[in-house]
């Protein structure tokens, strides 16, 4: 619950037809008291369905110009991106080469959360040893590959020099958009308990699904780390990712200084994404 912000999560909740999970970040306030302009920053699944009152939503609310997208190449070849006139479409693969190389290798392809393939291989993949450390180790891998870091970093120049209104995504908008969020979040002036309620409202965007596949898993018989496994993987896990925050806090002090240490997005790039983006 965001105790900092009159906003609810409905509130910024946007009625897409064939996006999944978008929501925009306007409202928001930051710690100095400042809040985010409305009609700016958007976060999303991908846009490969996006219809055509998605677009005109996307171009007439926030006068979109740019999106970036965090998927890597299978990904993005698979369910491409809806080309929009005069929208500046950037691909920014930030997921660790070896976690791509365990996904394809493995076919376990997350692009699609309500296909039957996809839950086919979540069911047999939850209750391998090897896929389940994968979860708990996708965010750590994440924030600590240097490729990663440089997508990151020129991501956030990017919204930082952007004409018109930013939307980032990946493939469900959960896991690597969520981290995007994080990081625009915590360079506009956040707390945490802001980057974090954010970050979790892909699993009220995802709750059904979840549901649905655990209750596959306990028909088998899974257990917790079975579970855990479905819950990271079609929703977030809240958990992981504060705990890769507090890593964060051990190595770097705090995630503003992440920012400008590992992602080289500097102290006065913060300051300017700041005065562009909160009243």
């Amino acid at each position: 619950m965001l105790t900092a912000c009159t906003s609810t999560p409905k509130d910024r909740t946007l009625p897409f037809e064939g996006i999944e999970n978008g929501r925009e970040l306007g409202g928001l306030v930051m710690q100095d008291g400042r809040r985010i302009l409305p009609g700016k920053l958007v976060r999303s699944g991908n846009l490969s369905k996006a219809s055509d009152r998605d677009v005109a939503l996307l171009k007439e609310r926030f006068a979109l110009s740019d999106v970036f997208d965090f998927r890597f190449d299978a990904e993005a070849a698979g369910d491409p991106d809806r080309v929009m006139e005069g929208v500046r479409n950037t691909r920014l693969s930030t997921l660790p080469q070896k976690l791509i190389d365990g996904f394809t290798s493995g076919r376990a392809d997350t692009t699609q959360v309500k296909s039957a393939e996809f839950t086919d291989a979540l069911a047999r993949y939850a209750f391998h040893p090897q896929a389940q450390e994968m979860a708990r180790q996708l965010y750590p891998a994440i924030v600590s590959d240097t490729t990663s870091q440089k997508r990151y970093g020129a991501f956030l120049r990017g919204v930082l020099h952007a004409e018109g209104g930013v939307l980032w995504h990946c493939s469900q908008g959960k896991d690597r958009a969520g981290w995007g969020a994080a990081f625009v979040l915590a360079a506009l002036g956040a707390d945490r308990q802001t980057i974090v309620s954010d970050f979790s409202l892909s699993n009220v965007s995802y709750a059904p699904a979840v549901e649905a596949v655990s209750a596959r898993i306990t028909e088998q018989g899974g257990g917790e780390a079975e579970l855990a496994f479905i819950r990271s993987m079609v929703g977030v896990s809240v958990e992981n990712f504060e705990h890769t925050l507090d890593l964060i806090d051990a190595q770097y002090g705090s995630l503003s200084a992440y920012l400008e240490k590992a992602l080289g997005f500097t102290a006065a790039e913060q300051e300017q994404l700041r005065a562009k983006y909160l009243k």
